[in-house]
Parts: C-alpha cells; structure tokens; sequence
C-alpha cells in the first residue's frame, strides 16, 4: 500500500516525537496503535496527517496500525498497573543477585508481549542469570535498557533550582546538548554544584539564554580590552549584559559605565564622557 502521508507521534506526554506514515484521517491528540523496534506502542497523534512529501526522510516510514480502540486504552491502563508490580517484583530478584543497578521504571508493550526495565547503574552489569529468572517469572520477552542520569531525572521528575518542577518532565521533548561554554559566555561563576541540575549535569536552563548573551555581548568590549575615558586609561575587567553596565579599573580605581557612553575599536581604545562611580571599598 502507497501511503500519502505522514504523523507525528508521542508516547510519553513529554517526549520524543516519531513520525510515521498514514492514510488514516484523524485529528490531533488522537491515540493510534504503531509498531515500533520495542513492538506494539500505544501514542498520541500530535496534529493532523499531513502530505509525505513535506517530509524529507531517506528512510521508510513505518505505517500507523489502526486507530486506537477502547479495548487498546483499556489494555494500556492496564499495562501500566502491571508495570507497577513487576518493577518491584524485579527490584526483588536484582537483590537477590546483588547486583549493582538500580531500577527505575517499567513498561510493557501493548500487547504485553514485551516487558522493559530500565535502570541506571555507574559499571557494567552482568545480569545474564538475572534475564534467565525474569523470563521464568513474566513469561515473555525482557529488555534491561541502561539510561543516563537526565532520562532518569525525566521519568522520576522533582523540583528544579528555580522551584519549578523540572523541564525535562513538564516539556522538553528531546534534551539539547550543554556545555560549560554556556555557563563562561553567560559569565557566571563556574560552581559545578550551582550550575548542575537534579540529574547532576549541567543544568538545560543554560541553553535558554545562551544566544541572547551572544548577541547582546556583540555590543560590548572584551574583557581586558583597555579604554580611554574621561581623559583616563581603564582596563575593562568585567560585563553586566543584564544591565548595560561595563566595570573599568585604572590606579585603584573602580567605576561602573554604561555601555552605550563607550565607543573603542579593535585595539581596546576609545573616547567618551560620562560614567558613575562605583568605588570598591
């Protein structure tokens, strides 16, 4: 069959979205039934199919199934309290092998066919006789899936710095890549305690601004650029983006300027008058 166009899918209320191809018309949030590498998947349609050519893809899409039943929410529901028993049934048995994992979540397929659990552990885990007792007890096929510390952090969920519950498990679909670099350009003091979120990474909040504080610092003189104000050479040793402030020193002396009473070229030097003084005690 030529399938004509294509859906976004999501599987978790915050989370990846896969796309898949279609014939089926359907409306936003509409649950649908896909096959996916971990098997049969309950997802939520997040718009309306839309034409496949829009989508430059290489690779085939696999086609949604059907449109979700009520036997198919009902059987999902019912997964998930499974899910619940199993992971402490597992917790269990990992005990007994006293293995060093610790298991954080559980899910079954839709057609429970599959039962997947996933851990985080700091070493290689060798959980072969665990894999053998597993299957003995759930009767079907295991996946023991090892996840990082900020997968983890999303499916657990808690509360950020800023006292909101984290961003990883309220919207963020897919984690951007963060980097010390965010936190220098950002001028902030480099404390890993302080800028690291729930997950023990650097925290995703440093992504939000970073482009901001590249644009606006476009503005500013380096720091260790000299300048020439009031008739007087001053090193800038530090920026304010925040509050268009540039702090100059020269001789002891500290003074705040606003930037836009600065003018200087690629040497460092310039010429203005104006500033307010902020003496250091």
């Amino acid at each position: 069959m030529e399938y004509t166009h294509y859906v976004g899918v999501r599987f978790k209320s915050v989370g990846k979205i896969y796309y898949f191809s279609t014939n089926l018309k359907m409306d936003a949030l509409e649950r649908v039934v896909v096959e996916t590498v971990r098997g049969l998947e309950l997802g939520e349609a997040v718009s309306q199919p839309k034409p496949l050519e829009e989508l430059n893809l290489d690779a085939e899409l696999k086609p949604i199934i059907r449109l979700a039943t009520k036997d198919d929410i009902r059987n999902a529901a019912h997964n998930q309290e499974k899910a619940k028993t199993a992971l402490e049934t597992c917790k269990e048995i990992v005990k007994k092998h006293g293995l060093d994992m610790h298991l954080v979540h559980c899910e079954y397929t839709l057609d429970s066919t599959k039962v997947i659990f996933m851990y985080v552990s700091d070493d290689r885990v060798d959980f072969r006789e665990l894999l053998k007792e597993l299957a003995s007890v759930f009767k079907c096929r295991i996946e023991l899936r090892q996840i990082g510390p900020r997968d983890k952090s999303k499916i657990v969920g808690g509360l950020g710095t800023c006292g909101l519950p984290l961003c990883c498990s309220t919207f963020l679909g897919e984690f951007d890549g963060v980097s010390i670099n965010m936190a220098k350009n950002q001028m902030l003091a480099i404390n890993i305690d302080k800028i690291s979120g729930a997950c023990g990474r650097l925290m995703c909040c440093l992504k939000y601004e970073d482009d901001i504080y590249t644009k606006e610092k476009k503005r500013f003189p380096k720091v260790g650029h000299r300048i020439h104000f009031n008739c007087k050479n001053y090193k800038v040793t530090s920026l304010n983006v925040l509050n268009d402030q540039v702090k100059l020193e020269a001789d002891g002396e500290v003074i705040s300027v606003d930037v836009n009473q600065l003018h200087w070229n690629k040497e460092g030097k310039g010429k203005n008058n104006g500033a307010k003084d902020e003496r250091s005690a």
